[in-house]
């Protein structure tokens, strides 16, 4: 194998030398001049069929493509990949992490990678700007940092996405919530109840927002807004899917979360969708829903529900100057439900705690725990068991009947 990789990469470089630049070569161009010289090569030594796919896929990848990450990228079982410098690269895949054996031939060719995705979204990265979010064609997620922020080469992280969206019933059956429990968030759903999810890293957040926006009426006018666009809401036809833009050299101001909510309120939605509130954006968000745009979603980092409110408060503070009992009624105005989700040790996802939060009248946030995670044991495979359990009831159930979906 080693012989075929020197091979590759003698006839990948012998092939641009060749290449005319001054004109553009469509990819079926590129394959012919691929094939001519892998069989030219084949008459001088003996290449078996595997080898000579193998060199013409190869070939093609580092030219077109993303060079050894495309495997990766097009591998439906992968879910995250981490390039830390041209010579470490970690593969999640089923949950498990391990080192992949291929690495980058030199560092300048895992940097052409790099401008490659970023220059595909329309995004910049080098030394004056050596963090960016980008995306793939396919949807997958990509955080890039360069020197001299990173100092062990250039490191990238590709979160992958499903090809098909998990849906709820993906979910029921990989075990991270009921069907009781599922059907009953589908009804608060289609009664425009504010929802928001909260979790850690890798806990599902986009995953389950996706899955939720299934329920959401056909007729309705639903408007996504994102930092990176991954989001996959389907078979919704009136979608505006909004994207925020970074501040560039060639004098492009920057456009944040806040100027796309703001901007988004006067596009007659009947909910937003913001795929993360990170900072300042919360205020608007809250300001979204406390103003007729009833069944608003979005997602946020967090250890736990009420982890997350403390969360927002904080993020609120940060894009605006108001007392912390005028910004805990917003929330507690604005927010009706908080979906809190956890990766356990066995590395399954599960929703560990749903609560419901309502304006008590105070200058504080009213908090009903209506489910919660209990742990009961592990099966023979390590597997956790465990179920959510009912702890309260939903007090506020005026818009379930507005929707005609509670009569009783």
């Amino acid at each position: 194998m080693q012989d075929i990789k020197e091979l590759k990469k003698e006839l990948q470089n012998r092939l641009i030398s060749q290449i005319d630049l001054s004109r553009d070569i469509d990819d079926s161009e590129l394959y012919e001049q691929i094939d001519e010289m892998i069989i030219a090569e084949s008459k001088i030594r003996p290449l078996g069929l595997e080898d000579r796919m193998y060199l013409r896929r190869k070939m093609f990848d580092a030219l077109r493509k993303l060079d050894i990450l495309q495997e990766l990228v097009d591998d439906p079982t992968v879910t995250e990949i981490m390039i830390n410098g041209p010579d470490t690269i970690f593969v999640e895949q089923a949950g498990r992490l391990f080192r992949y054996p291929m690495q980058f031939e030199t560092r300048e060719k895992l940097e052409d990678v790099i401008q490659q995705i970023v220059s595909g979204c329309n995004r910049v990265v080098n030394e004056a700007n050596p963090i960016v979010d980008a995306r793939l064609e396919n949807g997958s997620r990509v955080n890039i940092v360069l020197a001299p922020v990173a100092l062990n080469g250039p490191i990238v992280t590709i979160r992958r996405f499903p090809d098909k969206p998990i849906s709820m019933n993906d979910l029921i059956r990989f075990g991270s919530l009921g069907q009781e429990i599922a059907d009953w968030l589908a009804d608060l759903v289609k009664a425009r109840y504010n929802i928001f999810i909260s979790g850690g890293t890798g806990s599902g957040k986009t995953t389950f927002l996706n899955a939720l926006s299934a329920f959401i009426p056909r007729d309705e006018r639903i408007i996504t807004i994102e930092d990176n666009a991954e989001l996959q809401i389907l078979d919704l036809p009136n979608l505006v899917k909004l994207e925020t833009r970074n501040a560039n050299v060639e004098g492009c101001r920057e456009i944040s979360i806040r100027d796309l909510i703001k901007s988004s309120l006067r596009m007659r939605p009947d909910r937003v969708i913001v795929g993360e509130v990170r900072g300042g954006e919360a205020f608007d968000m809250m300001q979204a829903m406390n103003t007729g745009h009833d069944g608003s979603m979005s997602t946020g980092h967090a250890n736990s529900c009420k982890d997350m409110l403390s969360r927002l408060e904080n993020m609120i503070l940060m894009g605006m100057e108001l007392p912390l009992g005028a910004i805990r009624r917003q929330i507690a105005s604005g927010i009706d439900l908080v979906v809190h989700l956890g990766r356990l040790r066995d590395r399954s996802r599960r929703v560990l705690e749903i609560t419901e939060i309502f304006d008590n009248g105070t200058d504080e946030i009213g908090i009903n725990v209506i489910y919660k995670f209990r742990e009961t044991g592990t099966d023979e495979s390590g597997k956790i068991i465990g179920k959510l359990e009912k702890r309260g009831e939903l007090q506020n159930t005026d818009k379930l009947y507005a929707a005609g979906l509670r009569t009783a």
